[in-house]
């Protein structure tokens, strides 16, 4: 084994997110990116680096397609999404024309999701009209999600806020019975564990390192399915991180979704001093 394929021994949990969600992909494939997801980006950029040089992005930042990559950034985002595009359409081209013909793999990051899968970017509290929160809103989900087979989600705080017995509202379609398209969620990633739909319900293939059953269970509003080959996340590579932390994201903008409140504030201001922004 080189040194470069040998598993890192010292990782973040934002970096061992960013690797798994790199393992989901294939050489060729399209993929899809939603607004504020660097997480999934840089998850994207090391398939490009790694495994999958043939990968192509679509992202709804600049409506554009690309197969060249640059650095993730804050003030400069627009240098991978409109600098490198191949191609720019507007929304609505690309709602109709583009995700039909293509369906692209695309991870989404739900504020609830069920058991089965269904999930709710809408808000949380029973009455719409006077929610407890209002969340970003659908972005489209609602139409990709009836009839898309490469539904994934990726959530960076496993919580029972996040994963609930019963969502509020579903503005992403899970397995149910009676669709006639697509499928629900196909697979998960998490700051405790990756998971799949076995047999239309959530179920646990592996966990992180250090991560117990107990904490699974008493972070999931829900009973979990296990795996019978159920094992630990396997680990970055030293070459991945490297990737990760030396090309890819130096400036850290992954790390802003596993963070809230004054932290995140800190770190936003921390990378656009260091883009020069102002």
């Amino acid at each position: 084994m080189t040194a470069k394929h040998k598993p890192a021994e010292e990782y973040t949990i934002d970096e061992l997110i960013s690797v798994c969600i790199a393992r989901q992909l294939e050489d060729g494939e399209l993929v899809a990116q939603g607004l504020a997801t660097p997480l999934v980006v840089a998850g994207f950029l090391l398939a490009k680096l790694t495994h999958a040089p043939n990968l192509r992005f679509a992202s709804a930042i600049g409506q554009g397609i690309c197969d060249d990559w640059a650095p993730l950034g804050l003030a400069r985002i627009e240098d991978l999404w409109l600098g490198k595009a191949l191609m720019r359409g507007g929304f609505v081209r690309a709602v109709v024309e583009m995700l039909p013909t293509f369906t692209p793999k695309e991870f989404f990051r739900p504020g609830q999701i069920d058991a089965k899968g269904n999930f709710n970017n809408i808000a949380f509290g029973e009455n719409y009209r006077q929610p407890l929160m209002r969340m970003p809103g659908t972005g489209g989900i609602p139409d990709l999600s009836v009839y898309s087979p490469n539904v994934y989600i990726y959530v960076p705080r496993h919580s029972k806020v996040t994963f609930v017995e019963r969502v509020d509202y579903v503005s992403g379609l899970g397995h149910v019975s009676g669709r006639e398209r697509g499928a629900g969620p196909q697979y998960c990633i998490t700051n405790l564990g990756q998971f799949d739909w076995k047999d239309g319900r959530m179920r646990l293939t592996s966990y992180h390192r250090g991560v117990t059953m107990r904490q699974l269970e008493r972070k999931t509003g829900f009973t979990l399915a296990v795996a019978e080959n159920v094992h630990e996340t396997l680990a970055p590579t030293g070459e991945e991180i490297r990737l990760l932390r030396e090309e890819i994201d130096p400036l850290g903008v992954r790390k802003l979704e596993m963070l809230g409140g004054q932290a995140r504030k800190d770190l936003i201001r921390d990378i656009l001093i260091q883009e020069k922004a102002f």
